[in-house]
């Protein structure tokens, strides 16, 4: 595996890789900060004044509502002044909502944090950037190792969150996501020197990013991270319920399953580099309704869930890398900006969706409830997919 992974980065010209690097080092430390609070969140919120079932999900996925409404103009916005300064502004409005989250003790004012930490909307920006600093030729291989990068720092962040959580409060690691910010911003005066955008076409950029063959990696991606937040909502519950797990040993199960789904997802992204065939899309899908239906049955069996997960993450951390890969290719040059930015507002609004879908399933009581719904949602974008004009 890891001689897969120094072959793709030994094919980049030093500045492309030390453009990849820092921008991958910028997303695990932004995306540190929201995935940390992930699988404590839920129950951290529970305990908050005010809470009701349908609050805690917009408490854990309410951040995908602003980032849903400001990727579009933020990348956008980033074709025509810089990437840099849009992604400095995201990181600044991040800091403050984190800020926000951590000075609250209600409900609603966390959900508050939770929304102007969604302000700083700067993932399409990102993308773009990695996108502008490499060729096209090794475009795929770069978002592979930014998706990599994003799934380092969501294991980092499965693993370490819980810890800090138990040992201090679930209201510190705001504070860590609010440093996380500043860090991510001094690692800008990192990257190589003439990063140029490309030329701009103002009057097509939005309305060409909204091509068929766009929306439908837009749709995908709002339906992936829906079944990801959904599944987060329910997970600590599971785990804490049925399991009886204490908090501080939720990393186990994460970590474990994480680590054993890269040897599903190496191959596929390997699969996908030389054949770039729907059909690798499709086996990840389905990868995706048999973790689902099997945290839906797993009951107190520890193995289950574990075995569940692992194949969950491996359809995701796939998806996660390829779909972006692939918008990207699609999108021109003078497009890109804008193209991601609505690729990356449907990822956020689905996060949105799926905080919603989980706590209104979670209301029953039950957490299979929202694994069952999951998976049928799965389900349904498997058929979608295979009906697909460009299925293979």
């Amino acid at each position: 595996m890891s001689k897969q992974f120094s072959q793709i980065f030994n094919a980049m010209l030093p500045r492309e890789r030390r453009a990849v690097g820092v921008v991958a080092l910028i997303a695990i430390f932004r995306m540190f900060g929201l995935f940390a609070l992930l699988p404590v969140l839920a129950i951290y919120a529970a305990a908050l004044e005010g809470a009701t079932p349908t609050l805690i999900g917009i408490a854990v996925g309410g951040y995908g509502l602003t980032q849903a409404a400001l990727q579009i103009p933020f990348g956008a916005l980033s074709d025509r002044i810089g990437r840099v300064p849009v992604i400095v502004f995201g990181l600044v409005l991040f800091a403050a909502g984190s800020v926000l989250a951590a000075q609250s003790d209600t409900i609603h004012g966390v959900i508050a944090g939770r929304l102007l930490q969604g302000a700083g909307a700067i993932s399409a920006t990102l993308t773009a950037l990695l996108a502008d600093a490499t060729r096209e030729e090794i475009r795929t291989r770069s978002m592979a190792i930014f998706g990599v990068a994003i799934g380092s720092s969501f294991l980092l962040a499965l693993i370490i969150g819980p810890m800090i959580a138990a040992a201090s409060s679930v209201r510190s690691l705001f504070w860590v996501a609010a440093g996380m910010a500043v860090v991510a911003g001094l690692l800008l005066g990192l990257l190589p020197k003439g990063i140029e955008r490309p030329a701009q076409l103002p009057d097509r950029s939005v309305r060409q990013a909204l091509r068929p063959d766009l929306l439908r990696l837009d749709l995908y991606i709002f339906v992936l991270h829906a079944l990801l937040t959904a599944s987060f909502v329910a997970l600590p519950f599971l785990l804490r319920n049925e399991l009886q797990l204490p908090l501080d040993s939720h990393w186990k199960i994460y970590i474990g399953a994480l680590l054993v789904s890269l040897a599903g997802t190496v191959p596929l992204i390997a699969a996908d580099e030389r054949q770039g065939k729907s059909s690798t899309l499709a086996m990840a899908i389905l990868l995706l309704v048999i973790g689902q239906l099997a945290l839906a049955v797993a009951g107190s069996s520890a193995i289950v869930v574990f075995a569940a997960l692992a194949v969950f993450f491996a359809g995701f951390n796939f998806l996660e890398a390829g779909l972006p890969a692939r918008l990207s290719i699609r999108a021109a040059g003078e497009i890109r900006g804008a193209a991601l930015g609505v690729f990356s507002s449907s990822q956020f609004l689905g996060a949105f969706a799926g905080g919603l879908i989980g706590g209104r399933f979670l209301a029953v009581g039950n957490p299979a409830a929202v694994f069952i719904v999951c998976a049928m949602l799965a389900s349904i974008w498997l058929a979608v997919h295979r009906m697909s004009p460009d299925y293979e």
